[in-house]
């Protein structure tokens, strides 16, 4: 069984907050993994994590992991959106919101145009090799 490292992220800076969602999403398989800086274009967060998942299952899957993963390290979303439909699952921390979707809802949708002028972040260096 694999071994889960517990850090108290409570306090956590935003950076911080969503450089470890992208990491426990890349671990869990997550695919496209984007990290959008979008705390100069709206009052509603700092930044969105955007990625997606191959099917309804995983998509639960993978934001059920990161809820998970992050109650772990003391936190917790404001709200979680789109369970039932499990296309879009929208999970809501406060100064990140994570975005998991299945690929039709992320090109419909197409977050990434919407927010175009937002900074995006390398996370090259957090993503696993394979």
């Amino acid at each position: 069984m694999e071994e889960i490292e517990v850090k108290d992220l409570s306090a956590a800076e935003p950076n911080v907050l969503a450089e470890e969602i992208v990491r426990i999403l890349d671990h869990h398989k997550a695919g496209s993994i984007r990290l959008l800086k979008v705390t100069d274009k709206t009052v509603i967060t700092d930044y969105f994590v955007i990625c997606q998942g191959n099917s309804s299952t995983q998509v639960k899957g993978l934001a059920d992991e990161a809820e998970y993963r992050l109650g772990l390290d003391k936190v917790d979303p404001l709200r979680r959106e789109g369970v039932d439909a499990s296309g879009w699952i929208l999970l809501d921390y406060g100064s990140v919101i994570v975005h998991v979707f299945q690929s039709e809802q992320r090109r419909f949708y197409n977050l990434e145009k919407l927010w175009g002028d937002a900074e995006e972040i390398d996370i090259s260096g957090l993503l696993t090799e394979e």
